[in-house]
C-alpha cells in the first residue's frame, strides 16, 4: 500500500520536499525591507508550500516556522512557542534579508502592536495562520528558505537507538527511520481529527515489537513518506465518504480514453439524482436509458475485457487498481480495507454486479433505475419514519458490513448473510406499516429486493432468478410469494376501501410459515370472488391462482428458512410488477377504445 502511494506521487508529480506541507495561508503581514508595517493582505486563494516541523509543534516549546497561528506570533504573554518562532526567523535572517526585515518588525513593540491591531480589525481569529509579505515577496517563497530549512531542521530529527539503519518499507534503501510521521488531512468527516491523523503510529506497548519505539516498528525514510503523505492527502480531497469511511482509489498509470474509470457509477457520480419511487418516473426510464447512464463510462472498456476472454492481443493493456477504505479514530488513520488487482478483473466484477442487480421496476414496464450505493445501504438499516440523521446511522451501524459489501462488489464474491436478514427486516416492516396508495398493489421496496436477488445468486447459486417473474422457477417458496400477491389483488378488487389489507395482516407470517396461512387466505378468497360483479375478472383470478397452485405442488412448506424467505419476497415483488403491468396495459387499451368510439361518433 505504501509503495503504491509512493509510486502514485512520483507518477503524478505530487512530490513535496521533505519537511514541507501545502496549505492555504489567508493572512499576510506586509512589511517594507527596513521592517516597517504597511498593512494586511487577505489572500487565501492559492495554497503555499512552506516548512513544517510536524508533530513536534504539538508540544509546549516548539512551533512551526515562517507560518504560525496568530496567537503564537503575537502572544498575550511571551511563551516558549513564540520565542521558538522568533529564534527560527533570526536564524533565517543570517542568509535571507527579507527574514531580517521580519525580525526588525517583531523586535519593535510599537510595530507589533500595530500589526496585532490590524489583524483584529480584519477579524483574524487567534487560531488562523499568518505569515509575512516583504516588498511584495512572500517570505515562504524565497529561494533561500528551502536550502536553509534542509539544514536547520536536522537538529529536530531524532535517530533511533544506536543510530541503527533500517530498510525503508517504501524504497528498500537503508535509512534512519522517522520517530513520528506527519499527519494526513482529509478524514475529518469520517471521524478524523481536525489537525490530522497519523498513518503509522505505535504509541502503545502492545503495538511495538523487538524493543523498538513508535514508528521504528515500521521504518520509513522521511523523504519517501513525504511523498506517501502528499499522495494520500491529494486522493482524500476528492474521495467520496460513505458509511463513515472514505473511498480512495487510483490506478498504476493514467487511464486512456479506451479505459475509463468504472468505479464512479457505484457512488452515483455519473447517475441522475436519487429517483423517487413514483411510477411515473419509472415509466419514463426505459431500458435504453438505463444502459446509457449505467455504462456510459464503461462502454469503451468492454473491448479490453473481451480481449482477455478471447485471447486476442490489444495495444492498450489494462492497468492495476488500488482501493482504500479509510476512517479516522483517535488521531490515527484506520485502514478498513485495501484491495488491488488488474483493471480487467475489476471491470468484469463490476459488470457482474450490475447484471446481478438487474430487476424490473415496480410498474413492470422497464428495468429498475440505477441508484447510488448510499441509497442501497440505507435499506439495510432498521426502517424508521422521518429519520433526519440517516447518514450518521450508516456511519455508526454499517461500517463493518459496508467493508464486506465493497469486497463482494470489487471481487465478485458472496454477500454476507446479514445483508439478506436486514433487507427482509426492512421489507417486513414496510409491508406491515405502509398504507396502500391507491395506484396499485403494495410492492416491497425494490432496492431491498435487489439485495436479496444478488445474495441469492451469489450465495445460494440461484440460476433461475430473472429480472422479471419466472413462471418456471423450481422453488415453491418463490410461487407462494406470487400467490399472496394474487390474494391481495383479489381483495383490493372486491373491497377497494378495506381498512386492513391481506398484505398488512399476513405478509410476515406467510413469508415464514406459509402452511399456516395459505389455507386461511384461500378460504377468504372464496368470499372475495363472490363479491366481484364481473364474471370475467373472477375467472381470471381463479385461473391465475390455479396456475400458481400447480407450480407450488402438493406440499406447502411449513417453515421457510432465510433463502426461501428471500425467494418469497422476490416472487411477491416480481408478480406484483407483472400484475401492475397488466393493469396499466388494460387501462391503456380501454382508453384507446374509448377515444376511438368518440371519434366514430
Amino acid at each position: 500500500m505504501l509503495k503504491a502511494l509512493y509510486d502514485y506521487a512520483q507518477r503524478m508529480n505530487l512530490t513535496l520536499p521533505a519537511g514541507y506541507v501545502e496549505k492555504t495561508i489567508k493572512t499576510f503581514l506586509c512589511l517594507t525591507q527596513d521592517g516597517r508595517f504597511v498593512g494586511v493582505r487577505m489572500d487565501g486563494v492559492n495554497p503555499f508550500r512552506y516548512p513544517d516541523i510536524g508533530s513536534l509543534a504539538n508540544g509546549t516549546d516548539k512551533s512551526n516556522l515562517l507560518v504560525e497561528k496568530y496567537s503564537v506570533v503575537f502572544p498575550t504573554e511571551p511563551s516558549p512557542k513564540s520565542r521558538f518562532f522568533r529564534e527560527g526567523l533570526q536564524d533565517l535572517a543570517k542568509v535571507e534579508p527579507l527574514a531580517k526585515a521580519c525580525c526588525i518588525a517583531l523586535e519593535n513593540p510599537q510595530c507589533c502592536a500595530d500589526m496585532a491591531s490590524a489583524l483584529e480589525k480584519h477579524k483574524v481569529k487567534q487560531s488562523e495562520r499568518v505569515s509575512f509579505l516583504v516588498e511584495n515577496t512572500y517570505l515562504v517563497e524565497c529561494p533561500t528558505v528551502r536550502t536553509w530549512w534542509q539544514t536547520y531542521r536536522q537538529q529536530f530529527q531524532k535517530p533511533v537507538k544506536g543510530d541503527a539503519l533500517s530498510r525503508c518499507l517504501i524504497t528498500g534503501q537503508p535509512t534512519i527511520p522517522m520517530t513520528t510521521v506527519p499527519k494526513n488531512t482529509g478524514l475529518t468527516v469520517v471521524g478524523g481529527h481536525p489537525s490530522g491523523d497519523a498513518l503509522i503510529c505505535f504509541d502503545k506497548p502492545a503495538f511495538c515489537s523487538y524493543g523498538l519505539k513508535k514508528s521504528a516498528n515500521a521504518p520509513v525514510s522521511e523523504e519517501a513518506f513525504a511523498q506517501v503523505k502528499t499522495a494520500l492527502d491529494t486522493l482524500l480531497k476528492d474521495a467520496p465518504p460513505l458509511a463513515g469511511m472514505k473511498f480512495v482509489h487510483w490506478y498504476d498509470k493514467p487511464l486512456s480514453k479506451h479505459s475509463p474509470d468504472p468505479l464512479p457509477p457505484i457512488f452515483g457520480s455519473m447517475l441522475p439524482e436519487e429517483d423517487g419511487e413514483d411510477e411515473e418516473n419509472d415509466e419514463a426510464f426505459s431500458s435504453e436509458d438505463e444502459q446509457a447512464v449505467t455504462w456510459q463510462a464503461q462502454r469503451d472498456a468492454d473491448r479490453l475485457v473481451q480481449s482477455v476472454e478471447s485471447g486476442q492481443a490489444v495495444t492498450d493493456l489494462p492497468n492495476r487498481y488500488y482501493i482504500l477504505l479509510l476512517s479516522g479514530a483517535g488521531g490515527r488513520v484506520m485502514v478498513r480495507h485495501f484491495s488491488q488487482g488488474s483493471y480487467e478483473e475489476l471491470k468484469a466484477n463490476l459488470d457482474r454486479w450490475y447484471a446481478d442487480l438487474r430487476l424490473v421496476n415496480r410498474s413492470g414496464i422497464a428495468p429498475r433505475k440505477p441508484v447510488k450505493l448510499a441509497a442501497r445501504l440505507i435499506r439495510l438499516l432498521k426502517r424508521q419514519n422521518n429519520n433526519k440523521k440517516i447518514f450518521d446511522r450508516l456511519r455508526d451501524e454499517l461500517p463493518g458490513l459496508t467493508t464486506w459489501i465493497f469486497y463482494a462488489i470489487l471481487h465478485g464474491t458472496q454477500l454476507p448473510d446479514s445483508v439478506a436478514v436486514r433487507a427482509l427486516q426492512y421489507v417486513r416492516s414496510q409491508m406491515l406499516t405502509e398504507e396502500p396508495d391507491g395506484k396499485g398493489l403494495m410492492v416491497p421496496d425494490p432496492i431491498c429486493c435487489q439485495w436479496l436477488k444478488v445474495w441469492l445468486i451469489r450465495t445460494q447459486k440461484e440460476e433461475a432468478l430473472m429480472p422479471e417473474y419466472n413462471p418456471q422457477h423450481p422453488n415453491p417458496a418463490y410461487h407462494i410469494g406470487a400467490m399472496v400477491v394474487v390474494y391481495a389483488a383479489l381483495q383490493q378488487s372486491a373491497y377497494p376501501d378495506v381498512d386492513v389489507t391481506v398484505v398488512q395482516r399476513f405478509f410476515a407470517s406467510a413469508q415464514q410459515t406459509p402452511a399456516l396461512v395459505l389455507g386461511r387466505l384461500a378460504k377468504m378468497s372464496t368470499h372475495h370472488l363472490a363479491k366481484l360483479e364481473n364474471p370475467a375478472v373472477a375467472k381470471a383470478y381463479e385461473t391465475r391462482l390455479a396456475d400458481i397452485s400447480v407450480r407450488i405442488g402438493d406440499r406447502i412448506p411449513t417453515v421457510l428458512a432465510l433463502p426461501e424467505q428471500s425467494l418469497f419476497a422476490l416472487g411477491y415483488y416480481q408478480m406484483s410488477a407483472a400484475m401492475n403491468q397488466e393493469r396499466r396495459e388494460r387501462y391503456a387499451k380501454n382508453a384507446a377504445a374509448s377515444d376511438k368510439n368518440e371519434e366514430d361518433e
